[in-house]
């Protein structure tokens, strides 16, 4: 059958272990010093694993796979103990996966297992679900009490703005200001025109969803090294796998050989930013300077 599934980037693996936590699944395993997907029956291809990568090495595609089994999951999964279980079932609720969880909870039934407290909270991510797919609500604010989103006009200046179509030759780009930003900032920030695009060109795209990040990572060293950029602006929402905006652009300046100042910041659920610190890479191939 074919179906979703995570997939490894075997060159890019380090074989650090980080994504092992989030899988209670039991489906990954460090195998030879990399990280191996055991067996198809163990993911259920949700990519709680892809947050905490810090090399891009895995991300979720559709193949031809052996079908998910919960059941099985469960054999593996009980004789770990509560926490796991609670951990896998919290990991379910946290993605939507109703079905699955309810056949989670029958099979504990079964075997007269006792379910463990469990829950995803509003605003709270499950401990083994990847938080940039858990369901959450963010309370209404009132404008008024605020002072917020009164009177904002666009400040887009360029046209297309998504990565993937973004012409790298494009004159807008001479001498720019960038600002790259996860492509859900602008929701979660009611000020994104007024307090970061002003005098930006824009660059969005996702490093959770979009596919092809390499060829990402390819095109924006393209930018850097065909067009003279003033600086670069990084917008993530908190959630770990945004992160991976920052990621792109790194390897981006290292593999143009380039040095641009680096500002990044993150955007909270609640729609807050985040002060960062301004980086600025020490040379193709080093490591940072950090200016507080």
């Amino acid at each position: 059958m074919k179906r979703k599934i995570i997939d490894i980037d075997e060159e890019k693996c380090t074989g650090c272990g980080l994504c092992i936590p989030d899988c209670p699944e039991g489906a990954l395993q460090i195998i030879d010093g990399k990280a191996r997907l055991v067996s198809d029956l163990f993911c259920d291809g949700l990519g709680a694993c892809i947050g905490t990568c810090p090399e891009g090495a895995i991300s979720v595609i559709e193949r031809e796979a052996g079908p998910y089994s919960e059941e099985a999951v469960m054999e593996k999964i009980v004789p770990q103990g509560m926490g796991v279980i609670k951990a896998h079932l919290e990991h379910l609720l946290g993605h939507g996966e109703e079905a699955l969880y309810h056949r989670a909870i029958e099979y504990l039934a079964a075997h007269e297992i006792p379910v463990p407290a469990h829950g995803v909270e509003p605003g709270h991510a499950a401990p083994a679900a990847c938080p940039g797919t858990v369901a959450r609500s963010i309370p209404e604010r009132e404008v008024a009490e605020t002072g917020r989103a009164a009177g904002i006009e666009s400040a887009l200046r360029q046209w297309p703005v998504q990565l993937t179509l973004v012409n790298p030759a494009a004159s807008y780009f001479d001498d720019a200001d960038l600002l790259v930003s996860g492509d859900c900032v602008p929701f979660a920030y009611p000020e994104f025109h007024r307090d970061f695009l002003q005098g930006r060109i824009l660059i969005i795209f996702c490093p959770k969803l979009d596919a092809d990040i390499e060829g990402y990572i390819t095109k924006l060293a393209e930018i850097f090294s065909r067009h003279t950029i003033r600086s670069i602006t990084v917008l993530h929402m908190e959630v770990p796998c945004c992160s991976g905006v920052r990621y792109i652009v790194d390897k981006a300046l290292n593999r143009a050989k380039k040095e641009i100042p680096v500002a990044e910041q993150t955007i909270t659920l609640q729609g807050e930013a985040v002060e960062g610190s301004m980086v600025r890479p020490r040379g193709p191939g080093g490591g940072h300077r950090r200016d507080m």
